[in-house]
Formats: structure tokens, C-alpha cells, sequence
């Protein structure tokens, strides 16, 4: 197939079962080693019998140094949905890392619990076991990322998920990042992603593989780590080299600021506001800009400042020469122009 599978498309399908692979858990979470030392990790939104998830945390628990590993995942009645594995009854794991010194989590040193209801990250046991962990690590449902974001906010948990990137554009989603409470994980900043999905995936509308096992896989666009984990990466300095000129950075017709239509292009002389693609969170130091909003902020009296008073078309994003433009982020420099 020539087509790649988007996030969106996913959700407007119902379809959310998609399993991280491994290589992508490991290249991430290769950032955060130091905050996992004595922590309760939570996958909640992980079949433990499939989760790469469950996979890397059991089997790095010691160099990690965690104090404990929970896995849940819904589910669902209708197995046409869900699980690969089929089950009467939810479950989760716990465990407390190795107890017979072979280094290898190892059946007997997991415990198996079955849930009174469906396992559904906003069930009240589920709740239960997210007040109680430290760190939640998980690809939650595609369709369900605004509330369940919204969850980690108000348990204050920190978190390491995988998202479409055009969440940041969510209303509940966006102020989070200006805010500095969420921003993008570093190992993910273009291309495509491989998951695994259940056997009785659609495969008719995504590029995708079947592996020797009988294994299927898609490939899906615009994804992103979410996180509240501080990385090294994210207060590095984006280097700028371009030199501002009006004929290279027309300004909007209906905003005082220019259109920058590259992160890379940057200009490093420009002191006002700038327009730039919602990939600029991939290179996002919070030390070297600041986040003014976004364009639709404009639209909903947000931003009046740069709002240019004697417009008076349509204020949904911005304008150049009378053509709408691509959705922007408007940002600054916060060292002077």
C-alpha cells in the first residue's frame, strides 16, 4: 500500500489499539533514566499479555532502580474492538521486580488481579491505581487524549505518552505547553512510526506488513512523545543563522508579526512576533522563546496586541496578500532580536 495511516483516520475509525514497538520505547525512554529511581510506574492503557510497555519496564526494573511496575488496559465487551487476547474479565499486573536473582521477570513474580469492571483508565479502580503511581508511561487511545490528558493534570501526575502532534493544536491541549507543564519528547521529530495492531486490524487503508509470525503492523504519521519529564534535549539552543529581510518575511495582512514558514528559518535579528509550523515544539527551548499563543487565540480575542486593527476579514489564522496561510504558533525571541 502507498498510503501511511494517520492518527485521525484511526479515530475516526474507532480503531485505537496500536502497540509501540519496542526499539521506540527504548530510544525514548533512554532520556529519563533519572527520574525512574524508587518511582511507581503505571501503564494504564496496556494489555500487559502484548505491552512492549510492560516489556521494557519488567525487564530494566533494576537498572532503573523503579519500586514498582502496574499494567491495566480496557476491556472491551465487543472483542471485535480490543484486545488480541480474549478474556471475561480485565486484569492487571503488578510487580516488584526480581525475587530468585535471575535478572528475567519470571510468571511467578508477577501477580495477576482481575478488575471489577473494565479496565478503562477513568474507572474508579483504575483511578485508584493512578493516585498511587508516580509516573504514567503508555500510548493511550487516539480518540481519548484530550480527557485523558486531562486526567494526568488533575492527579499532577507525571507522564510519558505518545500522541498525534496535532494535538497540540487542541484547545485543552495547547495551553498546557505555553503554560512549560508539556512539551515533546526527543526521539521523534519527523518521519513515520511502526505499530503493531490486533489480527483483526483493517488493513486496508495504511501501508503495512505482516511479519514471518503472522504479525501485523501499520505505519503511522505525525506522532509524538507528550511528556512532563524534564530532558536535556528541550533546553538546547536551536542555532540561527538567517538574517531578517521583508522580501524573505512578509508580514499578515490581520497580525503585526511575519510568516516563517521553517523552524530552520528562523530569523535571529527579529525582535517581534513570528508565525511559525507547529513542528517548531520539536526544537522548542523554553530559555530562547517565548509562546505567544496561537492563531486561533487571535480568533478568540487572545491575542488583541498584534491584531491588526484596520483588518477586517476573518481572524481564523493568518492572512498574507489576502491568501490564508497554514495553521501557526506565534512565538518571540526571548534574548532580543
Amino acid at each position: 500500500m502507498n498510503k501511511t495511516a494517520s492518527l485521525s483516520s484511526a479515530r475516526r475509525q474507532k480503531k485505537d489499539d496500536f502497540y509501540t514497538q519496542l526499539p521506540d520505547i527504548e530510544s525514548e525512554l533512554r532520556h529519563y533514566k533519572r527520574h525512574f529511581r524508587d518511582k511507581v510506574v503505571y501503564c494504564n492503557c496496556d494489555d500487559p499479555r502484548v505491552s512492549n510497555f510492560f516489556e521494557y519496564f519488567s525487564k530494566n526494573f533494576e537498572h532503573l532502580g523503579l519500586k514498582k511496575l502496574i499494567t491495566t488496559c480496557y476491556r472491551n465487551q465487543q472483542r471485535d474492538l480490543f484486545s488480541r487476547h480474549d478474556c471475561e474479565q480485565a486484569i492487571y499486573l503488578e510487580y516488584f521486580g526480581d525475587q530468585d536473582g535471575n535478572k528475567v521477570p519470571d510468571a511467578h513474580e508477577i501477580e495477576v488481579k482481575h478488575l471489577k469492571g473494565d479496565g478503562d483508565f477513568r474507572n474508579a479502580e483504575c483511578i485508584e491505581l493512578l493516585k498511587e503511581a508516580d509516573i504514567v508511561v503508555t500510548n493511550p487511545p487516539f480518540s481519548l487524549f484530550r480527557p485523558y490528558v486531562a486526567q494526568l493534570m488533575e492527579y499532577e501526575k507525571m507522564f510519558l505518552i505518545i500522541g498525534n502532534m496535532n494535538a497540540v493544536t487542541y484547545k485543552e491541549i495547547f495551553p498546557l505547553i505555553k503554560a512549560d507543564r508539556l512539551w515533546f519528547g526527543p526521539s521523534i521529530s519527523s518521519g513515520d512510526r511502526e505499530f503493531g495492531v490486533p489480527d483483526h486490524y483493517p488493513l486496508t487503508a495504511a501501508s503495512y506488513r505482516i511479519d514471518s509470525n503472522g504479525k501485523k503492523y501499520v505505519r503511522v504519521k505525525g506522532v509524538r512523545w507528550f511528556t512532563n519529564l524534564e530532558h536535556n534535549k528541550r533546553h538546547e539552543d536551536l542555532i540561527l543563522y538567517r538574517e531578517y529581510s521583508p522580501e524573505e518575511y512578509p508580514k499578515y495582512d490581520n497580525y503585526d508579526a511575519i510568516e516563517v514558514s521553517r523552524t530552520k528559518d528562523i530569523p535571529k535579528n527579529w525582535g517581534g512576533a513570528m508565525g511559525v509550523p507547529i513542528t517548531f515544539l520539536d526544537k522548542y527551548n523554553p530559555e530562547q522563546f517565548e509562546i505567544l499563543g496561537a492563531d486561533y487565540d487571535v480568533k478568540q480575542g487572545l491575542l488583541s496586541e498584534i491584531l491588526n486593527p484596520e483588518w477586517t476579514g476573518k481572524t481564523d489564522r493568518g492572512y498574507i496578500n489576502g491568501k490564508r496561510m497554514y495553521s501557526r504558533i506565534l512565538i518571540k525571541h526571548k534574548r532580543g532580536g
